[in-house]
């Protein structure tokens, strides 16, 4: 074994326990994150000091220091998938008279994904500062599990609200803290949630939009070139009729950097919507990420009552009143006047 697939190795399991760790933070170590780590000390017996060192430093360059990487290859990402839908999708869907709302409508998606990016990007997630502190401090009861009072954050001097979590990466505790965003460079909190739900949103439905669009002009060109009913001859030299592997083939040469992005959007859609799909659900119930990570470790109870303190802790969701107005928090957060009037 040569030392760069050595070190392509390495770099591999790297990547994993990093992502396990970003992926599930302050949770016990996991069977899989524990092996993860085994092999990577074996590994590092063979792979220069040196070289361990200055890839933990590019790591934790990447995953744990705030900054506009991230947002670049977004930007890189959308820009590549719009200039190849532009300068060929979409001259091709034109000339087969596809309807121009759906050819413009990843465009008008664009627009707004692009808008919900800026808002949530640059919008205060909750910051909470000396001035702000005994407002946010009020709005939300400690529920005893996840939230005690009492708990002071050494690195802001002052008691944590129920809720709110300090970011290693911004430096900052967060009011409804729910995760450290990397592709918008903040953290979501309660003033910037509805935005990040809305830039979710509209990206999940531009992948699915480009993805439908695509996929429609290569079966239309599948239809017109009446391929499905030819044959072709093998190796061998014996006849065959076209199968899905001889078309999926013969549409990658013919199209290969249309089939490579339908294959990419294809990919997006599913992870996307899958995300999507998450935080739907955490919105409905009233939790943030950070609270749906802290309550793993507990049985899950979405009803508004604790546990006896004779009996083993389970964690109860007392911040869910409802879809409807778990929904309405998410775009209007609560202030301290409207908990009162709701106590």
């Amino acid at each position: 074994m040569d030392f760069l697939t050595l070190f392509l190795i390495y770099v591999c399991f790297v990547l994993t326990a990093v992502a396990l760790l970003c992926i599930c933070p302050g949770r016990k170590e996991s069977f899989l994150a524990r092996s993860v780590n085994g092999a990577s000390q074996v590994l590092s017996f063979v792979i220069p000091v040196q070289l361990q060192r200055v890839t933990w430093q590019v790591l934790h360059r990447l995953f744990h220091t705030r900054s506009w990487l991230f947002v670049v290859l977004h930007v890189a990402l959308q820009a590549a998938v719009y200039g190849e839908y532009t300068w060929e999708v979409f001259v091709y869907c034109w000339e087969l008279q596809f309807h121009l709302l759906l050819l413009l409508l990843p465009y008008l998606l664009l627009a707004g994904n692009m808008g919900c990016f800026v808002l949530c990007s640059r919008a205060d997630p909750g910051i909470i500062t000396k001035s702000n502190h005994a407002s946010l401090f009020k709005i939300y009861a400690y529920d005893g599990v996840l939230f005690q009072k009492g708990i002071v954050c050494p690195t802001c001097n002052m008691e944590k609200p129920a809720r709110s979590k300090h970011c290693s990466l911004c430096g900052t505790c967060v009011h409804r803290f729910d995760h450290h965003c990397v592709w918008v460079n903040n953290c979501i909190g309660a003033f910037n949630a509805k935005y990040f739900f809305l830039y979710l949103l509209t990206l999940t439905a531009m992948a699915v939009t480009i993805a439908i669009i695509t996929a429609a002009f290569l079966t239309q060109v599948v239809l017109l070139s009446d391929v499905m009913h030819g044959s072709y001859i093998d190796d061998q030299g014996q006849e065959h009729a076209v199968e899905i592997l001889f078309l999926v083939q013969h549409l990658f040469l013919t199209f290969p950097r249309i089939v490579f992005m339908l294959g990419f959007v294809s990919l997006l859609t599913l992870v996307l919507g899958a995300y999507c799909c998450f935080n739907l659900y955490l919105a409905v119930t009233n939790q943030t990420s950070n609270e749906w990570y802290k309550s793993r470790r507990y049985g899950c109870s979405h009803q508004p009552t604790l546990q006896p303190h004779d009996r083993r802790v389970v964690y109860k969701n007392i911040y869910s009143k409802g879809i409807w107005v778990n929904l309405k928090e998410i775009f209007k957060p609560p202030t301290v006047l409207e908990r009162k009037k709701t106590t």
